[in-house]
């Protein structure tokens, strides 16, 4: 059964609306992680491949970036139910083989959905769509190596772009951005750019350096956690067992989000007998249920009345910090009403929750993507940071800002140098390799797609990922990908990207995370850096899913040696033995040094961050910056919604593992919109009812998402969400974050129009 790809698609047919859960994990989330594995993987592969997950001498869960405990402290089991979910997708039993392509062409590809696609299992071979071909046919590694160098020597370096997903290691991230340097182009678009880029902004502006401050020792010392933005029950489920360490020594715990989210309400620990028979661990004391894009007047008005009551840890501000005056000065025409407004939100609420700020010795903030996607984002997390300051919550044990990113390696590909703008270190990897790095910046990912409308861009490049399911305007992207002459894509599964070719396409098949890989100098093994600067080993066990298969850091080597034949780059010696890209990376990498003996340490090692472990700032000014920024509220006329996209419970980022949301009481489905019931009565739509979703901006252009079944659901009052990829077509290109150019998938205006019956 194990091996079955599904035939049918069954889409939406089977759509089903129950009650939302007020709980998360236990027994449930258990038996559905384990059901994932055994339909993928069967018994015996199941049980081996998840005694391996983020161990020491195993490898590191695909799924997040969220931190492992010291190796002495880790369960048998570390990992959660998403976490076996992403591991069933990677060590899945089920092949697609050029047999698949044959009898599948690209045009009816098109037409399944993501989760078909996802679904069909590993890629074992490279396959190419030849000019004017409607179907995908096996090439040799060879013959595709040199069909892509020759792509990419035929035009001008700044007409090529090199997308790279998360999940890419340190060592093929740096030999990425590398051959990319070397080739003479700085356009590294990646996923960061759509995520986690306004935090990067924010935090390199106010405290020198673009990470959080925080390791998972002071989540579970912390007196004071706020969550922001966030869904961690179904987004980094683990984080729920430090929320809970946390709250058994005391802590409180604020959620601030527009919908209620049962991780937050109470974790049943499938670590505990408590979690698994009992009811489980109450976790957030206070639920500010806010609107959509109201966390910026949020935290200026707990600063507002902080500074009101004297709660300044005025010998930190003093010592450490630079703008307080001008920041102060600012906060005393702070308009309530505009609070109000911006928030949804009591003066009550947010005074009790400001009590909690004022009363705590150590504070964590953490958020994500819900505050990162959104036209003031860079200022909403500034505002984050100013309350931070003003209570002195940077180098104090349990205390920090704490931005938890998504994919498990995407902080450790931009540590290794996959940005736009080059870094520093890398002039000295040029001058070490005998090259000139490109002073230009290159694109990042909003600017590779309008390259690629304008007819700037005519190759794209990405080392995993799905380039056409992540990113907004999904009608502007998909033309876009098309319109290039050609797109190569090193992926392990089918998705999205694949079938929206260029006028000739490369799909190279890869190992996964969960993989053995054997080069010419032995069995190799590659490093991640998870939310928190902690970097250590990952290495698969499991035999490859076809003997086709190369290595993300043989596949890059490889390339690099066709493309670059003249230059002294030792790309064999790269893929022959990993501890050569490791010597580099410690050769020119700041906080790398002795990298190769400090990463055989089971618990690896973390990396310096002059803030947390010095009370030293890498800034202009040489201190921690507070910053003023004027308040916005997002003006909704009348009969209209703020929309924010969301995942659902069976799905991480572009990756759709099922049609449930059990936590929202979706089954069988994905078109969806939750609304309050009282904006549906006030709009009257009732509830169920068949709708399109139509997106307003304010160049008065319009955009279309078809075939929404309505939910009530006591979200915040005139706010809404749905679920991404399906939504990202709502999302102009041109719609970004102010300082980021994050694409503002959570502030999207939309009204709900009567869709045809089915």
């Amino acid at each position: 059964m194990a091996r079955r790809a599904p035939r049918d698609d069954a889409g939406d047919r089977d759509l089903r609306i129950g009650e939302p859960e007020r709980t998360s994990a236990g027994l449930p989330g258990v038996a559905h992680g384990l059901a994932a594995g055994l339909s993928q993987m069967g018994v015996r592969r199941t049980a081996l491949t998840l005694a391996n997950v983020n161990q020491p001498g195993g490898f590191d869960c695909p799924g997040c970036a969220w931190p492992e405990p010291a190796p002495a402290h880790r369960a048998h089991a570390e990992f959660c139910e998403n976490g076996a979910k992403a591991v069933a997708e990677e060590a899945t039993l089920r092949r697609i083989t050029p047999e698949f392509f044959a009898e599948h062409s690209i045009a009816a590809l098109a037409e399944r959905s993501d989760h078909w696609l996802g679904q069909q299992g590993r890629l074992t071979t490279p396959m190419v769509r030849r000019p004017g071909a409607d179907h995908y046919t096996p090439i040799s590694w060879d013959d595709a190596f040199a069909l892509a160098a020759d792509g990419l020597r035929s035009v001008a370096p700044d007409e090529a772009a090199f997308y790279a997903s998360g999940r890419t290691s340190n060592e093929a991230a740096f030999l990425y951005q590398l051959l990319v340097r070397a080739y003479g182009t700085n356009n590294l678009p990646d996923c960061s750019n759509m995520c986690h880029e306004s935090s990067g902004v924010a935090l390199t502006g106010t405290i020198g350096i673009g990470k959080g401050s925080v390791t998972l020792d002071d989540i579970h010392r912390a007196k004071l956690i706020v969550v922001v933005g966030q869904n961690p029950g179904t987004n980094h489920p683990r984080m729920l067992s430090a929320l809970e360490r946390a709250k058994q020594a005391g802590a409180k715990v604020v959620a601030v989000n527009p919908l209620p989210e049962a991780g937050l309400i109470r974790f049943r620990n499938p670590q505990r007998a408590k979690g698994l028979i009992g009811g489980g661990t109450a976790l957030a004391d206070r639920f500010l249920r806010i609107r959509v894009g109201g966390d910026h007047a949020l935290f200026q008005a707990i600063g507002a009345l902080l500074v009101e009551w004297g709660a300044v840890d005025t010998s930190f501000v003093e010592a450490y910090t630079a703008g307080f005056s001008e920041y102060a000065a600012s906060l005393r025409t702070l308009d309530w009403a505009q609070v109000a407004t911006a928030t949804g939100l009591s003066r009550e609420e947010i005074e009790a929750t400001a009590r909690l700020f004022a009363d705590s010795e150590a504070t964590i903030v953490c958020w994500a993507m819900g505050l990162t996607q959104r036209r003031d984002s860079v200022a909403a997390i500034r505002e984050i940071v100013n309350v931070q300051l003003l209570r002195g919550m940077l180098g104090r044990p349990g205390a920090g800002l704490c931005p938890v990113r998504g994919h498990s390696n995407v902080q450790g590909d931009r540590t290794m140098g996959i940005h736009h703008l080059p870094p520093p270190w890398t002039a000295a990897l040029g001058a070490t390799l005998g090259f000139a790095v490109p002073p230009r910046p290159g694109y990042d990912t909003v600017d590779t797609i309008r390259a690629m409308r304008d007819g700037r861009l005519k190759v794209f490049v990405a080392l995993g990922g799905n380039f056409a399911a992540a990113t907004p305007d999904t009608a502007v992207t998909l033309a876009g990908l098309r319109s290039c002459a050609l797109t190569v894509h090193v992926s392990t599964k089918l998705n999205r990207s694949h079938v929206v070719p260029g006028e000739t396409s490369l799909i190279l098949p890869c190992l996964g995370r969960t993989e053995r890989d054997r080069q010419a100098g032995g069995d190799q093994f590659v490093t991640v850096e998870d939310s928190m600067s902690a970097v250590h080993a990952s290495r698969g066990r499991l035999a490859p899913a076809s003997d086709a298969l190369l290595s993300e850091v043989a596949i890059v080597s490889r390339l690099g040696r066709r493309l670059l034949p003249e230059s002294p780059i030792p790309w064999e010696s790269f893929e022959a033995d990993y501890r050569t890209v490791r010597a580099l990376i410690a050769e020119v990498v700041p906080g790398f040094t002795d990298f190769e003996a400090r990463v055989g340490d089971p618990a690896g090692f973390t990396l310096p961050h002059p803030p947390r472990d010095r009370l030293t700032f890498p800034t202009a000014s040489g201190r921690a910056n507070f910053t003023v920024s004027p308040l916005t509220v997002i003006e909704v006329p009348p009969g209209r919604l703020l929309l924010q996209t969301i995942r659902s419970h069976d799905q991480y980022n572009t990756t759709i593992y099922g049609m449930d949301d059990r936590y929202r009481g979706v089954r069988g489905g994905r078109r969806v919109v939750f609304v309050n019931p009282d904006d549906l009565a006030a709009l009257g739509v009732a509830d169920g009812a068949l709708v399109d979703l139509v997106s307003e901006w304010s160049d008065g252009t319009e955009r279309r998402a078809e075939g929404f079944r309505v939910i009530g659901y006591p979200s915040a009052r005139g706010c809404a969400a749905s679920y991404f990829p399906e939504a990202n077509v709502l999302v102009p290109l041109d719609s970004t974050a102010a300082g980021s150019q994050t694409p503002t998938s959570k502030q999207i205006i939309v009204r709900l129009e009567p869709a045809p019956a089915p």
